[in-house]
């Protein structure tokens, strides 16, 4: 079964208004970001060596325990800057989770290397650790170079590090985290991104925290760390003229937008707390539904960025895609889960260690709103949409 995304009607430029749409995870903005960014602004310093963008790495450095991080243009130019740190490159190759957004593995092409895609685990989405040690076995024996484990951690919820680091550690691949989603969880007392070398996060416009575009890089290794900010500017060499002996990218992130995540910084316990809240009732409302389970459940340091239903069809009798299309008529977005990478015509040659467990999950799986900007009447009104449904199924 093929899924679109569906958006309410007049958010894709056709069909007919609907008042007060309801969007799957808008930003959570108000007079805090206003007030952070006026100051910004207000102080003349746009320059990354004003004063925002440094205290902003410092406080998430902070609130997420490790020694240092980089603040960049996005999640994307993190992951990029990461695998290069690790060493990733031509000859090279990283394993990438088949499940999941393409940046995930394009960054891996914008090394030089090539993404080999593993499968899931059909209980959270995350990447198979079981899988994963024979396909490293596979690899070794076919003497390739591994450069690293790209591991994302799903709708918020962290991979099971218990196994995947020891195995990784066993075999000396480093771990590169896809934490995109996850700032502000945890894994048994350890926030999400730091859990491997180096971890990334992003601050796109749908995340739990946003400005706007950006994303960051962390570590504990402080030479990591000072290679990917050389890199992230230009690869400007530290002499009074313009010296460069790599080549760079222009990465860092704004200023300005560095002034906008120390708001959003500031609020983003109680943004993941409405979060929490609203996946506990869609889990309530689904748990007497047969044949629906939410994706990932169960997991207290989650930070629920989006929750999603699986809907197994021959319980149910009915599919994601049927929710879907109920939920679009009244003016609410929805999205299936992504598709998978290997299913991608870019990336269709690429090798893969599969067991359909991704294709399973990209079929019957639905995300559904999940922001922390949705006022009371939204979220009543998405449930009661959801329910009329079940009820007509019924």
């Amino acid at each position: 079964m093929e899924l679109i995304h569906h958006r309410p009607p007049e958010a894709r430029g056709g069909g007919p208004a609907v008042t007060d749409p309801v969007f799957l995870s808008p930003p959570d903005v108000g007079e805090v970001e206003e007030s952070y960014l006026l100051r910004a602004f207000r102080a003349g310093r746009f320059d990354p060596e004003g004063p925002e963008l440094g205290a902003f790495e410092r406080e998430v450095a902070a609130r997420v325990g490790v020694g240092h991080a980089l603040g960049l243009s996005s999640g994307t130019a993190a992951l990029h800057l990461a695998l290069l740190t690790v060493g990733a490159g031509p000859g090279s190759v990283v394993v990438v989770p088949t499940l999941t957004f393409a940046a995930t593995a394009n960054a891996v092409t914008y090394t030089g290397a090539e993404p080999v895609f593993v499968d899931c685990d059909a209980a959270t989405g995350n990447l198979d650790v079981d899988l994963l040690s024979d396909l490293l076995g596979r690899l070794a024996e076919a003497g390739r170079r591994v450069a690293a484990v790209l591991s994302v951690d799903i709708n918020g919820r962290c991979a099971d590090y218990d196994r995947l680091l020891p195995l990784c550690a066993s075999t000396g691949v480093p771990v590169v985290e896809d934490a995109a989603q996850a700032l502000g969880s945890t894994y048994r007392g350890r926030h999400a991104g730091t859990l491997g070398r180096v971890g990334i996060y992003s601050f796109s416009h749908n995340k739990v925290m946003t400005t706007s575009a950006g994303g960051m890089l962390v570590s504990d290794d402080p030479d990591l760390v000072a290679r990917a900010r050389h890199l992230a500017t230009q690869a400007r060499e530290p002499v009074p003229h313009y010296e460069h002996r790599d080549i760079g990218y222009n990465y860092r992130l704004s200023t300005l937008l560095a002034a906008l995540g120390r708001a959003q910084l500031s609020r983003l316990d109680a943004m993941i707390a409405r979060r929490r809240a609203l996946r506990d009732r869609y889990a309530h409302l689904f748990a007497a539904v047969p044949g629906t389970r939410i994706l990932g459940a169960g997991d207290p340091g989650s930070n629920c960025w989006l929750t999603s239903v699986v809907v197994e069809p021959e319980r149910a009798g009915w599919q994601a895609g049927h929710l879907a299309e109920h939920l679009v008529t009244r003016g609410v977005e929805s999205r299936p889960m992504w598709k998978p990478m290997h299913r991608q015509p870019v990336y269709a040659d690429q090798p893969a260690a599969l067991t359909g467990v991704a294709d399973q999950l990209f079929a019957s799986s639905l995300s559904l709103p999940s922001g922390s900007a949705l006022t009371g009447d939204q979220v009543d009104r998405v449930l009661t949409t959801i329910n009329e449904f079940l009820q007509e199924r019924r």
